[in-house]
């Protein structure tokens, strides 16, 4: 984030292995450290890295997957029950009142997934007991495959028109980039629920808080934020009272972090050695 703000790095000219976050590793900073044979993203996106330069320069990349698949499952599933049940709202002024009128049960409800990858499937297979069917949308993934997760192998538009909860597990990509605009908003039928612990900008800001407004959708619960750290628009979602917000901390727990700094290591002293590594990114 701070070299997309201009603000000057440092990188380590001599270094032939680095582990980033969220700083981003373009052709220009590739340029200024020569003898880079191997870059680690210390999570599971990768859309600070310019992979097309990577490859031109014979760098290997790799992320950490599937560290977090319980921490962030769960995140979801709290974020669900705190929208659905208006939990962190403030208080009525009248002791006993619900917190807000649509509050509804799940039994007879449609849960949609949308990317049923690692932490879709476990999302899944952890909150079908709850529902009375489970829709999924992944272009990627057969119906076999959904159906060992509990779901339904299902298009998008019947997707966003059937559920009552929809949660968004996909990565950022140019195809799910604004996945869900001003047009997907209106597709949707049952006034659900949405989740968000993937990726900000699958969500269009402005089309979100527009939905909101109108009364499109009944509630959000979003870790994650199309600009980060929160900007103007963001910050109107994380006020709005039908939102509930958590700064991008889906992916923690004691567990998770500990796995997440072990395989990181280890994935970039294999790269550097030239051995195989399941979490490689490859053309």
């Amino acid at each position: 984030p701070a070299a997309e703000k201009g603000s000057k790095i440092n990188y380590p000219q001599d270094a032939t292995g680095i582990l980033v976050r969220g700083t981003l590793i373009d052709r220009e900073a590739m340029v200024k450290m020569p003898r880079l044979k191997a870059i680690v993203r210390y999570g599971t996106g990768f859309e600070n890295i310019d992979l097309a330069a990577a490859f031109e320069r014979g760098i290997r990349v790799a992320n950490v997957q599937g560290y977090a698949n319980h921490a962030v499952s769960d995140h979801a599933l709290g974020l669900m029950f705190a929208c659905i049940r208006g939990i962190g709202n403030p208080w009525p002024a009248d002791f006993g009142k619900p917190t807000r009128g649509e509050i509804f049960e799940l039994h007879d409800k449609i849960l949609g997934i949308i990317g049923i990858g690692r932490i879709g499937s476990r999302f899944s297979r952890k909150a079908s007991p709850l529902f009375r069917e489970i829709l999924a949308y992944d272009p990627y993934k057969t119906a076999e495959y959904m159906k060992d997760a509990g779901a339904v192998k299902t298009e998008l538009p019947e997707v966003l028109e059937k559920s009552h909860v929809i949660s968004i597990h996909c990565n950022l990509s140019p195809e799910t980039f604004h996945l869900l605009d001003r047009q997907a908003f209106s597709l949707m039928k049952q006034k659900p629920v949405l989740i968000n612990t993937a990726r900000g900008p699958v969500i269009e800001s402005s089309a979100l808080l527009l939905a909101l407004n109108e009364g499109r959708i009944h509630s959000a619960g979003v870790d994650v934020f199309e600009e980060e750290p929160p900007g103007r628009m963001e910050a109107e979602l994380i006020s709005h009272p039908h939102v509930i917000a958590t700064p991008h901390v889906a992916w923690y727990s004691v567990s998770a972090m500990y796995e997440l700094q072990k395989r990181a290591a280890e994935n970039l002293l294999a790269l550097l050695q030239g051995r195989d590594v399941e979490d490689e990114i490859t053309p």
